[in-house]
């Protein structure tokens, strides 16, 4: 089977959706081909099913806030901000709100809107959608790519090609590196993909009686195995059964990458605002004030779990 059209996406994620709206409101013919039997797979389980759609912060904090190479975000920021984002999703009906740390979620807490939203407009630029239909193979002639061939045979033929798969981090969800293998038939050097965003294991085996334990305004510093500081950051920490995950060691793990075979000391600063003196100060006033309550319970008092 043969079709012809303006422009191929591959992958119905968000990526390849807001491609489908930037192609076809500029007048061309999209046909979007997923691998999956819905739209936007990954992006419903993303930020625990609530989907952090962005954050409030200006470009220039952005950008020194991401780790590894913020500066190659400059152009694609400027030209589609993170206010741009949020006017584009309030034309499609969707409300969102700002939580602590300018972090941005859809007003009723369901990843599902994000994704309506994103089809919503989508069908207003009557976007061919087409499940079930994975893209194994770029076809190419005299170094162009000019199509595609998926999985049971069928091609696809276009003026562009963007490849929109994602990664490999999510397996379950087709994020599988399928774009990987396209890019390197198009001639692509492909580094190899390294972890990041990801909860980390922990030789300790303790954390498992403080799986579900969340701590706020904690300072989390990673150490390589000779004890140079690789990266810290203020925020939040969650146990899990096997680690750590939480916002500051989501963001930290794409920094402890190459050690992944090696180890990392974690240090967890549960008060970085009080030096030693300090906080040992702290203790005994308030287990003196409350000296005739027992121990736990005072402990509970001085340092409450959150």
């Amino acid at each position: 089977m043969t079709n012809n059209t303006d422009v191929i996406i591959i992958g119905a994620g968000a990526a390849g959706l807001m491609a489908a709206v930037s192609a076809s409101s500029s007048g061309k013919k999209c046909i979007v081909l997923e691998k999956n039997n819905i739209p936007g797979k990954k992006l419903l389980i993303t930020g625990k099913g609530r989907c952090n759609i962005t954050n409030d912060a200006d470009i220039d904090e952005i950008i020194r806030n991401f780790p590894g190479n913020g500066k190659f975000l400059y152009s694609t920021l400027y030209t589609f901000s993170n206010r741009d984002l949020l006017n584009f999703f309030s034309e499609y009906g969707l409300k969102t709100k700002t939580e602590r740390g300018g972090r941005i979620f859809p007003e009723s807490d369901k990843a599902q809107d994000v994704v309506r939203a994103l089809m919503k407009a989508v069908e207003r630029y009557k976007v061919t959608m087409i499940y079930n239909t994975a893209v194994k193979e770029l076809i190419i002639e005299n170094g162009k790519v000019i199509g595609v061939k998926t999985a049971n045979d069928q091609v696809y033929y276009a003026n562009s090609v963007i490849i929109a798969t994602g990664g490999k981090s999510y397996p379950r969800t087709g994020s599988t590196g399928d774009g990987y293998v396209l890019a390197k038939q198009a001639g692509h050097t492909v580094i190899p993909p390294e972890p990041a965003l990801v909860p980390l294991y922990t030789v300790e085996t303790f954390v498992k009686d403080l799986m579900g334990l969340s701590l706020r305004n904690v300072a989390v510093t990673f150490y390589d195995p000779d004890g140079n500081k690789i990266w810290s950051d203020f925020g939040e920490l969650l146990f899990t059964h096997f680690g750590i995950s939480g916002p500051t060691v989501l963001t930290g793990s794409r920094m402890i990458a190459d050690y992944k075979y090696k180890g990392c000391k974690t240090v967890i600063d549960l008060k970085p605002a009080l030096d030693e003196k300090k906080l040992d100060a702290r203790i005994l006033r308030d287990f003196e004030k409350y000296s005739n309550k027992q121990y736990k319970n005072a402990l509970g008092i001085c340092c409450p779990p959150k």
